[in-house]
């Protein structure tokens, strides 16, 4: 079992890396200030589920099996970064000129989450990261390490949902200003439409 001084220094950790510049927030951002408050939190419960995956991978030790493998790694991140393709081109054809309260493009609830699950099952990264990350707080003295990777794998989500869910508040609250003018409208297309393939090429590129 982990002792209360571990939870909360990895607690600390956790809230740290959801604050520090990443895909995963970018997305956020980016997609909470095109589409709304209500999206960008779908956005992070769809990327908070694929963490449960992670976590799950890493504490029955799939995580290890599929690292292991080039062809597996390879595969899935051009699939991540032909998926980031596809938004780039969704956000260069966003229509423009609605208004504020409305939503930028006609998406679906489960659209929203659903790309925050495949955004985050679809980076390698974050596989190997879990496998690197989360063993330096467990501790075979206390207890079943399968037991203490899900604690410490629950206690991540919870950050990233806290600080990622406040970064959606923030940009949907501040993007709904922005979107009263069709010019701001279309440039935020635009950096979205770019951010999304430099984070598409960054990715096509990474290395284990």
């Amino acid at each position: 079992m982990l002792s209360p001084e571990t939870a909360l220094s990895f607690f600390g950790v956790a809230v740290l890396l959801g604050l520090s510049p990443g895909p995963d927030n970018l997305f956020v951002l980016l997609h909470s200030a095109m589409h709304g408050r209500k999206a960008g939190m779908l956005v992070v419960l769809g990327l908070c589920t694929g963490l449960l995956v992670h976590t799950a991978a890493v504490a029955f030790g799939v995580a290890a099996v599929f690292a292991a493998s080039v062809t597996a790694f390879t595969v899935l991140k051009l699939c991540g970064a032909a998926y980031l393709v596809y938004l780039a081109f969704q956000a260069f054809r966003a229509p423009v000129g609605m208004q504020a309260d409305e939503p930028r493009a006609p998406l679906g609830a489960w659209q929203g989450y659903g790309r925050g699950v495949i955004m985050n099952l679809s980076n390698p990264k974050v596989v190997v990261f879990f496998l690197a990350f989360l063993p330096q707080f467990a501790h075979p003295e206390a207890g079943s390490l399968p037991i203490q990777m899900l604690l410490l794998g629950g206690i991540f989500i919870v950050a990233t949902l806290l600080t990622f869910g406040a970064i959606a508040c923030f940009a949907g609250t501040f993007g709904a200003a922005l979107r009263r003018s069709p010019r701001v409208q279309r440039g935020l297309n635009w950096a979205a439409g770019m951010v999304f393939l430099g984070l598409a090429l960054r990715l096509a590129s990474a290395e284990r």
